[in-house]
This record gives C-alpha cells, sequence and structure tokens, in this order.
C-alpha cells in the first residue's frame, strides 16, 4: 500500500521498518505506526493538532456527543464498499472515525493519515488493528489505485492526490461545516456573523453524485464539556477567554450543522 514519499517506489515491510529499493528505510513506531512526514514536507517543526486539541476532541467525541455523524458517515460508506475493500480516513486525528468506520464495515482495511504525530501515535496505540502513518495530505505516500474510498473530514487535500491513490471509480466522501454549524460561537467571536458557504466544492478529477444535510441542536451537560469543544473547533483561536467564560457558564444549545458529499472519482474529468 505504501511507496517512498522520496523517491516514489514501493515500499516493502521489514522486521521493524518500511524500506524501498532505493534504501530509503522509515522505522515503525512502537506503538505501531510508520512515520513518511519527509522534513522537506514539513511547514513546522511538529504540525497539525497539539496535544490539547487531541485530547480535547478524544474525550468529547468518547462521551458519544458526535456519534450521530458517525453513524451517518459508515451509513453512506456501507451503500459504496465491499467487504474486500480498502478505506483512507485523510487527516484521521486521533482515529475515532477510522476505528468507528473499521468496526461497522465488515472486513474493510482501513487506513489513517494525518499530518499530526502525536494524533497518529493517540490513535495507533489505542487502535491497532488500524493501519497509520504519519504524511501530509498534499502527498499521500500510497501508490496510485490503493484505495477503494476516501472518508475526507474537514481535513486540507488535493484533488490530484486523492484521485491518485483512488482506484478507478473509487469514491471521496467528505464531511463540511453546513451554513449554521457551530453558530452560537460565531455569535460570540465576530460582531457580524457569516455563515458557512451551501455551494457544493468541485473536486477536480470528481463527479458529484450526492449532498446529505446533517443538523442537530446539541446541548452540553457541563462547562467542561462545552470547553472540549470549543477546544477541539478551529474558532478555539478566536474566541477569548471572556467569550468562553460566557458560553461555559451560560451553557447556550449549539447548532451542530454538516453536510455529507459523496463524489465519484471519473477517468474523463482526468483527461
Amino acid at each position: 500500500m505504501y511507496r517512498c514519499p522520496l523517491c516514489h517506489q514501493k515500499l516493502s515491510p521489514q522486521t521493524s521498518a518500511w524500506r524501498c529499493p532505493q534504501g530509503h528505510q522509515f522505522d515503525i513506531a512502537r506503538e505501531g505506526y510508520v512515520n513518511l512526514l519527509p522534513v522537506q514536507q514539513k511547514k513546522s517543526l511538529d504540525p497539525g493538532d497539539n496535544a490539547e486539541m487531541i485530547q480535547a476532541r478524544r474525550a468529547f467525541l468518547d462521551a458519544g456527543h458526535y456519534q450521530f455523524l458517525s453513524e451517518a458517515i459508515n451509513q453512506q460508506l456501507a451503500g459504496i464498499m465491499q467487504s474486500t475493500d480498502t478505506l483512507l480516513d485523510l487527516g484521521c486525528g486521533e482515529g475515532y472515525y477510522s476505528a468507528k468506520a473499521a468496526a461497522a464495515l465488515t472486513g474493510v482495511q482501513v487506513y489513517g493519515v494525518d499530518i499530526s504525530k502525536t494524533a497518529v501515535r493517540y490513535a495507533s496505540k489505542r487502535y491497532q488493528h488500524l493501519h497509520c502513518c504519519v504524511a501530509s495530505s498534499y502527498a499521500l505516500p500510497f501508490n496510485d489505485g490503493a484505495f477503494a474510498a476516501i472518508l475526507r473530514i474537514y481535513a486540507p487535500s488535493d484533488a490530484g492526490e486523492m484521485a491518485r491513490v483512488l482506484r478507478p471509480g473509487g469514491y471521496l466522501l467528505t464531511v463540511s461545516p453546513a451554513p449554521e454549524h457551530l453558530l452560537q460561537f460565531k455569535q460570540q467571536a465576530y460582531a457580524e456573523v457569516r455563515l458557512h458557504p451551501d455551494t457544493v466544492k468541485n473536486e477536480a478529477g470528481f463527479r458529484h453524485l450526492q449532498r446529505q444535510r446533517l443538523q442537530a441542536l446539541w446541548q452540553a451537560p457541563d462547562a467542561a464539556t462545552m470547553l472540549q469543544l470549543i477546544e477541539m473547533t478551529p474558532l478555539a483561536y478566536k474566541l477569548n477567554h471572556q467569550m468562553r467564560e460566557t458560553l461555559c457558564q451560560q451553557l447556550p444549545a449549539i447548532q451542530l450543522d454538516f453536510y455529507l458529499d459523496l463524489y465519484q472519482k471519473d477517468e474523463g474529468l482526468l483527461r
């Protein structure tokens, strides 16, 4: 499945490493993942989500607050995948959605990739049945046509790279914020609230098949859980201490609003 991020030749498993014919070697970490992110692909010393954000997200997701989203994702994946297929979770984070997909899709091999070494270490240590690696989503370390489907939840990506690692006719399922997602956070952070766009994103090389909108009004059980949701979102950087205090004291109902968009790789669009 893996290819060398330096020379793009196929990687072969050794006792405790992956190695290519050119002699590039990538050690397998104690937790089971492999780091395929060369230093020249890093934009910072430790890219991706930090430990605080990852821990907040894990606690929040473990409590089941986004289980309805996971179930909707897996229902769509079940309709397009066979038991012998392979799935890539692009931007897998600490592995929550990857593990849920692996449990729901009998026989499907699930691979996770994330640029955050900390997140991948969390995922591999907890979910040892997943195949995880540290890598850039803009330079995926996988062979051409390796996957039947890709799941992308919010993660930045390159359409050409996604199309390359998908087999002919493969699927891309994306999750993105719909217009009213976390509206109450935005009302605290901005004087003038701008809603997320409702347009379908054009992914080069893909044909859009369908859209599902998933909405729920979420009520935090306590201030600690509200703070977890704040910390796991990009809006955390916009909410100062006073804004956070207001949200955690008042515990307003929070609008959750997602788009699930299903695309299919179209060879005609790639020419």
